[in-house]
């Protein structure tokens, strides 16, 4: 039987619910916006499902109901995670990160994808910058870490620019089409460069 893994978040501590960034808004995912993000997911499913073990296939509507009212129903969520969308000013979805509570005491690992037609404009990496902050502002986290595949150079490149150092690179099992299972590790313990 697997231990339930030490979580980073003591009761009672969390994140923002919303990081306001001029153009773009992070803010945990609501009931009603179950529709968007079935759409910006399914528009994105091909971008998205290489490199995604989460989406191995379109999710059906149902799923996406499924996890919104999760993520929707507590802060942080039942899988002890912190999970936004990101809008544009005009209130759609141009993506999704959060926080993942698996790593242990002290340390959050930040996940993060991009609607397809939003990439390349700089929208994960100014997220992934103010949710490092935000991580690192957090009373006992040390640490943060984004974990990606070494062959999904996209990914890669956010927390190179963002100052993170490749601490270094595992070998797992391949779980998405084009992984080369070689997962790395990358990690900030203080403040950023930028």
């Amino acid at each position: 039987m697997n231990a339930e893994p030490q979580r980073a978040l003591a009761p009672g501590v969390a994140p923002p619910r919303r990081i306001d960034l001029g153009d773009l808004v992070v803010r945990q995912w609501r009931p009603e916006d179950l529709v968007p993000r079935f759409e910006a997911v399914a528009a994105s499913y091909e971008h998205l499902h290489p490199w995604a073990e989460w989406l191995p296939e379109p999710p059906p509507l149902e799923q996406q109901r499924a996890f919104g009212d999760a993520v929707a129903s507590s802060w942080p969520g039942p899988d002890g995670g912190c999970h936004y969308g990101i809008f544009d000013a005009g209130g759609s979805v141009v993506g999704a990160t959060g926080f993942h509570d698996r790593l242990g005491p002290h340390a959050l690992e930040i996940g993060y994808w991009c609607h397809v037609r939003h990439t390349g404009r700089g929208i994960i990496t100014r997220t992934t910058e103010a949710l490092t902050r935000a991580a690192l502002a957090l009373p006992d986290i040390e640490r943060v870490e984004i974990h990606c595949d070494e062959a999904n150079v996209r990914s890669a490149a956010i927390p190179r620019r963002l100052g993170y150092r490749l601490d270094r690179v595992e070998e797992r099992q391949v779980r998405a089409p084009a992984e080369s299972g070689r997962t790395m590790i990358w990690v900030i313990d203080g403040p950023l460069a930028r």
